[in-house]
């Protein structure tokens, strides 16, 4: 509000959003009751009753569609909000685990094991971290519904559940090398974000293209051969299969197996940016926007439109080569 939206008024963007939709009974009924996204028979009915055409009906349901979504100018104070946590978190955690003994030998993370001290340092950086993704958690479900929404609830159940767990059972030395892992991508597309709500198209190809590269070394490289090697083996090796061993490093294999999912997503997202040579529509976009191929690909506008699969480049002012971090 103090911060970010003086930021984002000064690179130009608005606040304002969609074109708001006509006030219609019959069709505001059809789209509160009904459906969001009518089939070609429904449509044919409205028509019909409204003596409208259909392709206007299309627009209209469109524009009811989108006008309930969140303004570039919001989107970008959120997308700030992460990227300040992100970012400071991780600095935080580097400062932190530079000087500890377990960031250069994870062996470190299971002797005297449970009997190891909690510092302020540790304490303070584990709560901050679960009280962020708990809010992350609350707030998947009054953000717009994505593709990946499961995903994505699974990710934030795992990663309080590790969380949490590992705090429970003074497993935090290991936990804070997780935590600062995952932190280590994370703020670069919040930039890439920013970059594209400012409309600085060549900066958000390049962190998008950062963050890829850093995502794929940290959560396929480093992750597995790094952290499920100590969890899975060292400290089998050096405490023995404790009683929560399986549960520990099932959440810790399910991370991974979902990191798995993402990284094949970034990949396909920096091949079409190769091919197009700018950064094409984010893989995870919104559910709302594959409603509206349709009413984009059945319009005689060809060329760069007809690529798009929603309405937010004219929205919000962004081609179809900037819409993969639309949100």
């Amino acid at each position: 509000r103090f911060i970010a939206k003086p930021c984002a008024i000064n690179l130009g963007i608005q606040d304002s959003g969609p074109h708001r939709a006509q006030p219609n009974a019959i069709l505001e009924k059809v789209f509160t009751a009904i459906t969001k996204s009518p089939d070609g028979r429904r449509l044919e009915g409205l028509s019909k009753q409204l003596d409208w055409d259909m392709r206007k009906i299309q627009r209209w349901f469109r524009h009811r569609r989108n006008q309930d979504k969140p303004s570039t100018l919001r989107k970008f104070c959120e997308s700030m909000w992460r990227f300040t946590f992100y970012f400071s978190i991780f600095l935080y955690g580097i400062r932190f685990l530079w000087t500890a003994p377990w960031f250069w030998d994870t062996r470190q993370c299971w002797y005297n094991y449970p009997f190891q001290p909690l510092t302020s340092r540790l304490y303070y950086y584990y709560i901050l971290e679960l009280a962020f993704y708990w809010s992350l958690m609350f707030s998947q479900f009054t953000d717009i519904k994505r593709k990946d929404f499961l995903i994505m609830f699974v990710h934030h159940l795992a990663t309080i559940g590790l969380i949490t767990f590992s705090y429970m059972n003074n497993m935090v030395r290991v936990g804070t090398l997780v935590l600062c892992l995952h932190d280590a991508s994370d703020f670069l597309l919040e930039a890439a974000k920013l970059a594209n709500y400012a409309k600085y198209q060549r900066l958000c190809d390049a962190f998008f293209m950062l963050f890829g590269v850093v995502f794929i070394v940290t959560r396929l490289g480093i992750y597995p051969f790094w952290i499920l090697n100590t969890t899975l083996f060292e400290s089998w090796e050096l405490i023995g299969p404790y009683p929560s061993w399986w549960l520990f490093n099932g959440l810790l294999v399910t991370l991974q197996v979902l990191h798995i999912i993402w990284s094949y997503l970034i990949v396909r997202t920096a091949y079409k940016a190769l091919v197009r040579g700018k950064v094409s529509k984010d893989d995870r976009s919104d559910v709302e926007s594959s409603s509206e191929e349709e009413d984009v690909t059945c319009s005689s506008t060809k060329g760069a439109l007809s690529t798009s699969s929603n309405g937010s480049n004219r929205i919000n002012g962004h081609m179809a080569a900037g819409q993969w971090t639309e949100e």
